[in-house]
């Protein structure tokens, strides 16, 4: 799993170096060995721009100051892409030999086989290959070209000290010496310098923020962890208090509920209905009395009339079994005017009106 996230990584940085690589305005320079240690600084005009005249360059011995540039040169080589054609008698030539589906990793292949066929190892070397030739059925044959990196090493300070951003390394042909950047030319190493981009920065970069990344995710799914279970908490505490809350205001509802109805049940005990008064007030009364004025007051009877036999009143009202304690409030009269004598009796009333009375 690492090893294929390491290679996605280097795949998406060498895609992003070759997008900004695409944004640079400046023309690549070609630095061409004429001779050994000889070279040709040359560039190619692009249209409404003069290029400069080609410029000798000779690769200086070592602990040797640089060679001095016009100031043309310097300026278009600040920042810039080299490539740098080297001279065939610089490497070391071997044919090799292989099956055909292995051109599908020649790099790979020719890295293992290079200790075999040259004296140096993949770490000592810079080295490239040609284009693999089919040479039978299965079969491909392709030529590897090397040559010891320290030898190298010179080239690369010499193009430091220009302050380019990347130097290219390519081998000639063997008919390609003094010619620019030939067809055939044999790449065998990209190298950028201090301040360019190059794809291993760009991977580390890429990995520095994919760590970062995975770490803020995880300092954010534990904050959410701890953050969501105190809030679960505090929610849960709120639900409770709230259902006990409700819990006490149900009692209290239930118990002022109670304490209303045992009020009206103590009442009705105590009180009879006004509509059951006047029924049986109306059972006792005869037909030859009338009832001129009636009030009940809690459990007090007030009623005023005319009745033939005032006197007989007060003896029916009390054995009723409603009423109690029944006497004249008022002495009776008669008038001409009236069919009987003019009462007003006053009775107590009983609180329960049980069935059948």
């Amino acid at each position: 799993m690492r090893g294929e996230l390491a290679t996605w990584i280097g795949a998406v940085a060498a895609v992003i170096v070759d997008r900004v690589g695409r944004f640079n305005l400046k023309p690549p320079i070609q630095l061409i060995e004429t001779e050994r240690n000889l070279f040709v600084l040359r560039t190619i005009a692009r249209a409404g721009r003069s290029a400069p005249p080609d410029c000798q360059v000779r690769l200086p011995e070592a602990e040797a100051a640089a060679p001095a540039l016009p100031e043309s040169w310097r300026t278009l080589l600040r920042g810039s892409r080299v490539e740098v054609m080297l001279m065939p008698e610089r490497f070391l030539s071997r044919p090799l030999d292989l099956p055909r589906r292995a051109a599908e990793f020649l790099e790979a292949m020719v890295r293992s086989q290079l200790d075999r066929l040259t004296p140096w190892t993949a770490q000592e070397a810079v080295f490239g290959s040609t284009a693999p030739v089919e040479i039978a059925a299965d079969r491909i044959q392709t030529t590897v070209i090397a040559a010891p990196r320290t030898r190298l090493d010179p080239l690369i300070r010499l193009a430091e000290s220009w302050h380019v951003g990347s130097v290219v390394l390519f081998a000639a042909p063997g008919a390609a010496s003094g010619q620019r950047v030939a067809q055939g030319a044999t790449r065998l190493t990209e190298q950028h310098l201090r301040g360019s981009l190059d794809v291993g920065r760009v991977s580390r970069m890429l990995t520095a923020a994919l760590v970062i990344a995975a770490v803020s995710a995880t300092l954010s799914l534990v904050t959410g962890s701890i953050l969501g279970g105190q809030l679960d908490a505090q929610q849960s505490l709120l639900a409770r208090r709230i259902s006990e809350r409700r819990a006490a205001l149900r009692l209290d509802l239930e118990g002022t509920d109670n304490a209303a109805l045992r009020s009206l049940l103590r009442r009705k005990q105590e009180t009879a209905a006004d509509v059951l008064v006047l029924d049986a007030l109306s059972r006792v009364l005869p037909d030859n009395t009338y009832v001129t004025e009636l009030r009940i007051e809690k459990d007090k009877l007030q009623v005023a009339g005319v009745s033939q036999d005032a006197p007989a009143l007060v003896r029916l009202i009390e054995q009723s079994a409603h009423f109690t304690r029944a006497t004249f409030s008022a002495p009776t009269t008669r008038s001409v005017d009236d069919p009987g004598e003019r009462f007003r009796i006053e009775a107590g009333i009983k609180p329960h009106f049980g069935p059948g009375t």
